[in-house]
């Protein structure tokens, strides 16, 4: 289960402060599949990095009582100076995983062949998206959140991580994050909709989407 109590997000700006995200409050319980809703710049990312832990809050709390992946595609966190596989055997490090058996699915998915053994910085950034997706894939989480894109590489590599992300891994929990109504009715039992700063809760898909076209 993971819990947000009371959780805020502001940043400085230049006049002050801007309220990202007001006392949120919600519940992802283990297996359950979540959407949430917003426009671009509602806060959906900053939302995203606080529940995966990599900021904190401003204020309120988030219990984790399952093991939360970062977001997925996400590459920014990959040292430019390392190769792919030196990459893959740091986080394998951090979050205590086998690299020995994470290494041969990286090799096969990715399809990066030889540039596995290449620095990142000169990846491109569908290569760095395609790395970032199969550690993802290769470190086993309660949770994964999946922040807006999840379409990486071409028609098939993109088939290739739909099966892997919500076929075989369908009974983890989910958080995702869009402002596609599409993919939440498409993925989601449970919406929410985040608006000016607040997360409004909703039974279903349906009623959320139809708040959501009301109001954009």
């Amino acid at each position: 289960m993971i819990e947000l109590f009371d959780v805020s997000k502001k940043y400085e700006v230049r006049d002050g402060h801007r309220t990202v995200l007001d006392k949120i409050n919600c519940q992802i319980l283990k297996g359950e599949h979540v959407g949430i809703l917003g426009k671009n710049g509602a806060g959906k990312s900053t939302l995203i990095r606080l529940i995966s832990g990599s900021e904190l809050p401003s204020s309120g709390k988030i219990h984790r009582k399952m093991t939360v992946s970062w977001p997925l595609a996400f590459s920014g966190g990959f040292q430019g100076s390392l190769t792919g596989l030196d990459n893959l055997r740091f986080v394998c490090r951090i979050y205590n995983a086998s690299y020995k058996k994470a290494l041969p699915f990286v090799e096969e998915f990715t399809e990066l062949g030889k540039y596995l053994r290449e620095p990142v910085k000169r990846y491109s950034s569908g290569m760095r998206a395609k790395l970032a997706f199969a550690i993802s894939m290769a470190i086993e989480f309660d949770c994964f959140l999946i922040d807006e894109v999840t379409a990486v590489g071409d028609s098939d590599f993109q088939r290739k991580c739909h099966i892997e992300l919500f076929e075989k891994r369908s009974d983890r929990s989910m958080i995702i994050v869009s402002h596609d109504p599409r993919m939440i009715q498409e993925h989601c039992s449970k919406a929410y909709v985040l608006q000016s700063g607040k997360l409004i809760n909703f039974p279903n898909t349906e009623s959320a989407y139809e708040f959501y076209e009301a109001r954009h």
